[in-house]
């Protein structure tokens, strides 16, 4: 059992907790009042938010839009033999606590205005998981529906994009799929606890997640999957996200739900077009009339993220020509070649290397990712 480690009625005195560190992570998701939106303000205020169990009333009370409730909840808090009971319980699982302040929890999803505490999570959490496309959509997919989103996960995937979806039946399981398929990574949000196999059909798919890429939650060890979790967990599945990709929704599809978190939260929103008049086609015509990217290649996707992952571009001093790098293809050095002394504009690269237009496309968007190369206006490219 582990000793109160903030105890308010003896002056805010700590005790010990050696090797404890996850304790105060845990104690947020229990405080009462405080939720996703509060833990932010605290992170905003005190930059180490666990500094929180130890601040003065008058300083929790000045936090702007800190609700008198979970100040008190905060000063009050005496949880902590719950606390420890979670915490045993992760470990008996296999399930990692990462919290907030931790090098693996996804850095996208500090920036939402609600991020968890910390999260659950079964696998592995990796640096390249930074560049993570979300796709989802109706769990009740047409044959068009789960080829398009195994398509477009093995593109991204190919690529070097991690794969981000929920696990569902449908077109979430064939994302994922799609994904691991291609060598790649997925990473699955659920909206129950990281023990529970959900939904069942998909066991082997689960640990397959957990072997090359992670399952994450929110929700505590056991969380059932009611229907009320999943709103909720959406946020984290576009906060983690540089984009959203829908394929195939109803007019009440839950992902329409991740594709409106991802527009509030400043994430790019791709739809799929579907069948005029299906019903699984509705909300994606919806968000495609609402200003969603429409997408019929992984090259719709990756062209409009592809900003993102860019640094800031030097001016163009002068011509230079530069050495391949290493590890390219022959068709890709080809290109990268002709582009090395002077900016090309892609009919120019596609007239000089005898490639398709389709191929060239293809290999200026890997050189472009790889941050060989640029694009100027004009569809213009040149070597970095």
């Amino acid at each position: 059992m582990v000793e109160a480690w903030v105890n308010f009625a003896e002056d805010l005195s700590l005790r010990s907790l050696a090797g404890r560190e996850y304790v105060p992570w845990v104690a947020f998701a229990l405080v009462k009042g405080l939720g996703c939106v509060g833990f932010k303000k605290l992170v905003e205020h005190f930059g180490d938010p666990t500094k929180a169990f130890f601040a003065p009333p008058e300083e929790l009370a000045e936090i702007p839009g800190l609700d008198r409730e979970a100040v008190t909840g905060l000063r009050g808090f005496d949880q902590w033999n719950e606390v420890e009971d979670e915490m045993e319980r992760a470990s008996e699982a296999g399930v990692k606590i990462v919290p907030f302040n931790a090098r693996e929890y996804p850095s996208r999803l500090r920036s939402i205005p609600d991020p968890p505490p910390f999260l659950y999570v079964k696998g592995e959490l990796r640096p390249e998981d930074e560049r993570a496309v979300a796709l989802v959509g109706s769990r009740s997919a047409s044959e068009y529906g789960l080829r398009m989103a195994r398509d477009l996960a093995q593109g991204l995937a190919t690529l070097g994009f991690t794969v981000v979806s929920g696990m569902a039946l449908g077109i979430d399981g064939e994302a994922h799929r799609g994904a691991l398929a291609a060598g790649g990574r997925s990473l699955a949000v659920l909206g129950c606890g990281v023990d529970m196999i959900y939904p069942p059909d998909h066991e082997e798919l689960y640990r397959s997640l957990c072997e090359r890429g992670a399952i994450l939650s929110e929700l505590p060890i056991g969380a059932r999957p009611f229907a009320f979790n999943f709103p909720s967990r959406n946020r984290l599945i576009s906060g983690i996200s540089l984009g959203v990709v829908v394929v195939e929704a109803t007019e009440k599809s839950g992902s329409l739900i991740t594709a409106a978190l991802a527009a509030e939260q400043g994430r790019e929103v791709f739809a799929v077009p579907g069948e005029a008049g299906a019903s699984r086609s509705r909300g994606t015509h919806r968000l495609i009339r609402q200003g969603a990217k429409l997408v019929e290649s992984v090259q719709d996707v990756v062209e409009e993220i592809a900003p993102q992952l860019r640094g800031p571009a030097g001016a163009l001093t002068g011509a230079v020509e530069r050495p391949a790098p290493a590890g390219l293809s022959g068709e890709a050095r080809r290109v990268f070649e002709l582009v090395a002394v002077h900016p090309l504009q892609i009919d120019e690269v596609i007239e000089q290397s005898g490639l398709t237009a389709a191929k060239v496309s293809e290999l200026l968007l890997e050189l472009e990712l790889r941050g060989v190369l640029r694009q100027l206006p004009g569809k213009r490219f040149v070597a970095n």
